[in-house]
């Protein structure tokens, strides 16, 4: 019996995330995407959405009360603090968060992935790493041998996490950022796009440049 998706988000991310399940399925996975649920979206996305005929679901609070209770949601809001708000909303309506990993990621061996996540296309995830619930991997990241990525943290394209770095809850890390080796990233930090983390990053702080500050 195929699994039935809901994707929470109508932007960039929501729709890359389209494409994910789109991937799984045409690569035989028993799925079936039921459409979009987005609480404010643009008439941009809404647009985009009717190009490739994914259905607009409605806002969350029109939606999740004709819910059957036997579909799986993911969240595909950027937003580390935002996605964390509103998969806590899908939990408490007794909906189960979906794991989307697109063919073309490369997962390691040894690897634990949590509930909700999202791995695009082109990421490559070395061995013996965690990823913690809701946490989002977009294109071309890599994530290094033994590191701990916590919940909903995103990781954006390009970025590089290094071997035994720890990321903690709702980081986010910019485009093309890399952070070094051996260091952690507290809690609801952001590294800025491009940057280079050459030491501990302290909660809730927002780091930029090379080296990031």
């Amino acid at each position: 019996m195929a699994e039935r998706i809901v994707v929470i988000g109508a932007g960039g991310f929501g729709r890359e995330t389209l494409d994910v399940v789109e991937a799984l399925i045409a690569a035989g996975e028993p799925l079936q995407l039921l459409g979009v649920v987005d609480s404010g979206p643009r008439p941009v996305d809404l647009g985009r959405l009717g190009e490739r005929g994914i259905v607009y679901l409605g806002t969350d609070e029109e939606w999740l009360p004709t819910a059957a209770g036997d579909e799986h949601f993911v969240v595909a809001i950027g937003s580390p603090a935002v996605r964390e708000v509103v998969a806590r909303r899908f939990t408490d309506a007794g909906l189960r968060a979906t794991t989307l990993i697109h063919p073309r990621a490369v997962i390691g061996s040894q690897t634990r992935i949590g509930d909700g996540v999202v791995i695009t296309s082109g990421v490559q995830v070395s061995t013996n790493v965690t990823i913690g619930d809701h946490a989002h991997l977009n294109p071309a990241s890599i994530i290094g041998h033994d590191a701990t990525l916590a919940d909903f943290v995103s990781v954006n394209p390009g970025a590089i996490v290094s071997g035994n770095v720890v990321v903690e809850n709702g980081v986010l890390l910019g485009a093309g950022s890399v952070v070094l080796q051996g260091l952690t990233v507290g809690a609801g930090a952001i590294v800025g796009a491009a940057a280079c983390v050459t030491k501990d990053v302290t909660a809730a702080t927002t780091v930029k440049g090379v080296p990031a500050r």
